[in-house]
């Protein structure tokens, strides 16, 4: 790749501080979000290995000490080999160099348990996102930032949009590859392949699958859930499997970093809450691809419309929150009693509450449920703020506390792919 086709990532400044902070580093997720990519720029001299080279593999089981010589090293796919985690250890304890190991990996908990277990108070931990809209065309990630600061600049927010972006964007995800692809056709094949990789290489690194259509229906019909309560005894009864099996798949592509469990908010003991977590992708192309949305005729057709847009704000507001997870929450509210907010972010005890609304249009009763929220929380946090994204033009004050902002801010217009560079 080209010093003109590399696109900074918002996690490269969190990245760089970890690397001069601790000895070992851990990164992870999905395969093709441009961990490698990433590493290399930001280090070039760093020695490079993978453990999906059989050699580097077979090495880093039978004499694992072997290849930790002349560091800094990048361990790619590092959770194949546990006993490399042990030799890393051991070789830390005689260092305590900062920077000196960076392990990556496309899966999260056989990775993050072995390097708790083996490197506890010599690791930090971080997670690479695919790409959101704006970071992919260029943009800053303070756009969030700006809504807890005392006196927010909503200016960003107040620039012309172009309303059925978001479309676009969460029908191509943000995997470079796919990004670049110049047709659906092209995009639809990627998509094709990078599935059957993860089915059957990923997958059989994680665990025994039984049966590999069961597993790809269950992430067929998880696709289309996104957005929504996660409710597995509906997923098992749809896919035709156990309960227990939709569990362990389940979390089998949380493991894989394909899906992601947004927690409900709970900070108010008070009131009867809605404990079920939310379902999201981490990456929308790959879920649209999952539900046959392969172009944007398909999409116009679905009757789900407002939960793929909720996906396409979640996945900037997963980026953003991976910049710097120790500071950050994000969350959603839903009560028993009915009153929901789609998400809710949190960063050093201030509160941002989000609720997405497709209409181009908003009024008070638009925003009952933020008032709800901030009216609960008013005493918890060091500030509440409510945030309604819409699909209007104008920036609209609903008092002190809420506000309601264009949605379209967060999808700039998609710069059509060269094929000459796909």
């Amino acid at each position: 790749m080209s010093d003109s086709e590399y696109l900074p990532r918002w996690l490269q400044g969190q990245l760089d501080l970890a690397l001069r902070t601790m000895p070992v580093v851990v990164l992870t997720g999905a395969r093709q979000t441009g961990k490698t990519t990433l590493v290399q720029r930001l280090q070039p001299q760093r020695r490079y290995l993978t453990l999906d080279d059989l050699d580097v593999l077979d090495q880093a089981q039978r004499a694992p000490d072997s290849l930790l010589v002349n560091p800094p090293l990048t361990l790619d796919e590092a959770q194949r080999a546990p006993d490399l985690l042990l030799a890393i250890k051991r070789y830390v304890d005689k260092t305590r160099r900062p920077g000196d190991f960076l392990l990556t990996g496309s899966a999260q908990f056989p990775l993050l348990r072995g390097v708790a277990d083996s490197l506890a108070g010599r690791a930090v931990y971080l997670d690479l996102s695919s790409f959101c809209p704006l970071e992919w065309q260029g943009g800053a990630a303070g756009l969030f930032d700006s809504l807890f600061a005392v006196n927010p600049d909503y200016a960003p927010w107040d620039a012309p949009k172009t309303h059925d972006a978001w479309r676009q964007w969460v029908l191509r995800g943000g995997f470079a590859p796919a990004l670049r692809c110049p047709t659906d056709d092209m995009r639809g094949l990627w998509f094709g392949g990078y599935v059957k990789t993860y089915l059957e290489r990923d997958l059989r690194d994680l665990s025994n699958i039984e049966s590999l259509p069961d597993f790809q229906r269950l992430m067929q019909i998880a696709a289309q859930r996104t957005g929504r309560l996660l409710n597995q005894a509906e997923i098992a009864r749809d896919a035709g499997i156990a309960h227990v099996t939709c569990h362990r798949y389940l979390n089998l592509l949380e493991t894989g970093c394909q899906i992601e469990r947004v927690q409900s908010f709970t900070a108010n003991p008070t009131v009867a809450l809605v404990k079920s977590p939310k379902l999201f992708w981490r990456d929308s192309g790959v879920a649209c691809w999952l539900c046959g949305i392969y172009d944007l005729a398909a999409l116009a057709k679905r009757n789900d419309l407002g939960f793929w847009l909720e996906q396409a704000v979640f996945q900037t507001l997963h980026a953003w929150r991976a910049i710097d997870p120790f500071r950050r929450r994000l969350s959603f509210w839903r009560t028993r009693g009915g009153a929901e907010v789609d998400f809710v972010l949190e960063q050093d005890q201030h509160v941002v509450a989000l609720e997405v609304k497709a209409s181009s249009r908003i009024g008070l009763g638009d925003v009952t449920s933020l008032r709800q929220f901030i009216e609960a929380q008013a005493h918890r946090a060091a500030s509440v703020r409510g945030i309604a994204l819409y699909g209007g033009d104008d920036v609209r004050f609903f008092g002190a506390d809420i506000v309601a902002l264009p949605y379209g801010a967060l999808f700039p217009a998609l710069v059509p792919p060269d094929d000459t560079n796909a």
